[in-house]
């Protein structure tokens, strides 16, 4: 009988369910479950928190999961993979293995996976000359922000997780790995896939794009949200994958939500830019090649997955600190709603002009109107109920953004009658992102195994 691998999707972001990760893990007879808790900014924000207290910088969920699955995991021999280890790879392991000797796992081995921070190999190689271009703007020299980067880490791929259960880790802890690297990595160790076969690479880094989202795979953020039914109780999913790369979606009978291959289809398409070179550390995948097919009830199989040799540089993410956000929001009502609100924009822009005060730049935003669409909305055909109006300013200080916030506050009285201001925020620094590509030699990824 051919060999088969149960991956299922925990988490999609920081800050997901923790009921559906709970329920594969009882339910789904899984071999490994993975949890993707990074976004592409996630980073800086940790390491201000690491640079606070040496203790932290790793996803505060890790305890909370920790100690719903590991107790339900473990004793089923279900692994664990996780990037929540955020700028802190360590001390998250650390309060893993914590949880487990609270609940008398104590032979729990437990990897971590480090190395994608590159700010020292970075600021060096600048220093030798190297440019960092920035992907998005073109600008090439990153010495104009180099006084200004709170955190540069790169997107590493599976050898690290590899290592660790090559060593028999039960949970694995990484930092930036790439999300698909979750998924691709146990794949990868399992079938003995090397990074000479770049078609099966790319296979598994297909399949882990497909479930790295986890309810998006399953009727979440769907066109299909209609169909997709309880999604409150929505079921992450699972992939069940062959020696050949081969693999079949499913998710939890009785779950709610709806995978279908549209859904399938979706979710290949999500966040690509060019579907037949999707551009990951273990490989480039080819989203052009697979065959879907639905072989059941919220079962759908994927066939001929592909893909090229991977690529010779890693993307970076720099974070930078770039000024502040002062924002607020007023509401205004019925009659002539969407009348009061320009009136607010025109009374904060000349407000700001008689206090001195210059953003970089100003967002104006109405509510109900163009929030979402932008200059593409058409004019209401009726008149509103209400209307909001939302201000964000980027500024070089503080004091500027507090200013801003003080403006709106102001529409309480300057504005129109029958008008509400919602409590505004404090002023918040501004992280910016500056990608850009480090070549993969100078990265150096270790993998280390501790035990309970």
């Amino acid at each position: 009988m051919a060999k088969t691998v149960r991956l299922g999707s925990g988490s999609a972001y920081w800050g997901d369910l923790l009921e559906p990760a709970v329920k594969l893990a009882e339910l789904g007879e899984l071999d490994y479950l993975s949890f993707d808790h990074l976004a592409e900014l996630t980073l800086a924000i940790l390491q201000r928190q690491r640079a606070k207290d040496p203790t932290r910088g790793y996803i505060a969920d890790i305890v909370a999961w920790t100690e719903a699955i590991l107790p339900v995991a473990k004793p089923r021999g279900t692994k664990i993979i996780t990037n929540a280890g955020g700028a802190n790879p360590r001390a998250g392991a650390e309060r893993v293995l914590e949880i487990a000797r609270r609940h008398g796992l104590d032979d729990t081995r437990v990897g971590v996976v480090s190395g994608d921070d590159v700010l020292e190999a970075m600021l060096r190689l600048a220093g030798e000359g190297l440019q960092f271009p920035n992907l998005d703007t073109g600008e090439e020299h990153i010495t104009r922000i180099a006084d200004q980067i709170i955190a540069a880490n790169a997107y590493i791929g599976s050898e690290g997780i590899i290592t660790c259960l090559e060593q028999a880790a039960d949970v694995v802890v990484a930092g930036r790995v790439s999300d698909n690297a979750l998924y691709a990595a146990p794949l990868m160790h399992e079938f003995g896939w090397g990074f000479d076969q770049p078609e099966l690479v790319g296979a598994a880094v297909t399949i882990g794009h497909m479930v790295e989202c986890a309810a998006l795979l399953t009727g979440s953020l769907s066109n299909f949200w209609a169909e997709a039914g309880d999604t409150w109780d929505i079921g992450f999913p699972i992939a069940e994958v062959d020696e050949r790369g081969d693999a079949v979606y499913s998710k939890i009978d009785g779950t709610g939500g709806l995978l279908n291959e549209f859904t399938v289809k979706e979710q290949l398409l999500y966040e690509v830019h060019d579907p037949a070179n999707y551009i990951m550390p273990d490989g480039i995948a080819d989203f052009t090649a697979p065959t879907v097919t639905q072989v059941g009830p919220d079962r759908v199989k994927m066939t001929g997955m592909t893909g090229k040799a991977r690529p010779d540089t890693l993307k970076v993410c720099v974070g930078y600190s770039d000024g502040w956000i002062g924002d607020g929001i007023a509401m205004f009502s019925w009659p002539d709603a969407l009348a009061k609100a320009r009136k607010g924009e025109e009374i904060v822009r000349e407000r700001l002009k008689l206090t001195d005060v210059t953003p970089r730049a100003i967002n104006f935003e109405y509510l109900g109107v163009n929030t979402l669409h932008g200059p593409t909305a058409p004019e209401p055909e009726c008149e509103p109920n209400e209307v909001g109006l939302r201000v964000a300013a980027h500024c070089t200080t503080s004091a500027e953004a507090h200013a801003v916030r003080q403006e709106i506050l102001h529409l309480w009285t300057l504005g129109g009658v029958g008008s509400a201001i919602a409590p505004p925020g404090r002023p918040r620094p501004v992280i910016s992102l500056w990608p850009t590509l480090i070549p993969r030699d100078a990265v150096e990824v270790s993998a280390e195994v501790l035990e309970a």
